[in-house]
């Protein structure tokens, strides 16, 4: 059987030692994963064409054969959303995106990772699965605004008064994100099979 992998993918200003993302991070390495989590340049201000370039390099490192899982935050989602853009084979098994920012408001910090692409066939092109998850009080992106990606018709959940699904919002330790990403159903199944996160 491949060997599964994972790539987690952070946001403006980074994630920190606080965030479910490292914690994730480490709870994957604990069960022998191979996991990368790299860290973007600039992270305060970051520059959409060096973190492209950071991502490709990242993902060059990873055999074509490998089971990848991508898990992005916020920013993140983004750059994922630009890169699929340019791509035009298969790279992972399931993308998940959480809590996406905006595509209706220019963060002043990321200016050049806007307009943001949305179109569904590039990310059916990049990975065989994709998930968004969204939260019902995101300050970064209304349910209103959240429609912009619900639009795509892939698989979605929406978290209660989640806020930004970050440290600040209690996100630290966060085990249904890990129970997700060991999950042995497709995204879609687990989206259809469970109620409630």
């Amino acid at each position: 059987m491949d060997q599964q992998s994972f790539l987690i993918i952070h946001g403006l200003g980074g994630s920190g030692p606080d965030h479910w993302q490292t914690w994730l991070a480490n709870e994957l390495r604990r069960r022998n994963y191979h996991v990368l989590y790299p860290t973007f340049p600039n992270f305060d201000s970051p520059n959409k064409s060096v973190w492209l370039k950071e991502l490709s390099t990242t993902l060059k490192t990873i055999p074509d054969e490998e089971n990848l899982t991508i898990i992005t935050h916020s920013l993140g989602c983004l750059l994922w959303l630009h890169y699929a853009s340019t791509q035009i084979k298969p790279i992972a098994k399931q993308v998940i995106l959480v809590a996406p920012p905006s595509p209706n408001h220019i963060l002043s910090e990321a200016k050049s990772f806007y307009p943001v692409p949305l179109d569904r066939s590039h990310l059916q092109k990049i990975s065989e699965h994709t998930l968004f998850i969204h939260s019902s009080n995101d300050p970064y992106c209304s349910i209103e605004d959240s429609r912009r990606f619900l639009n795509l018709g892939l698989p979605s959940i929406t978290i209660t008064n989640a806020g930004h699904i970050n440290t600040q919002s209690g996100h630290g330790k966060w085990p249904w994100i890990l129970d997700l990403c060991l999950s042995k159903e497709n995204l879609t199944q687990y989206v259809l099979e469970r109620e409630g996160v």
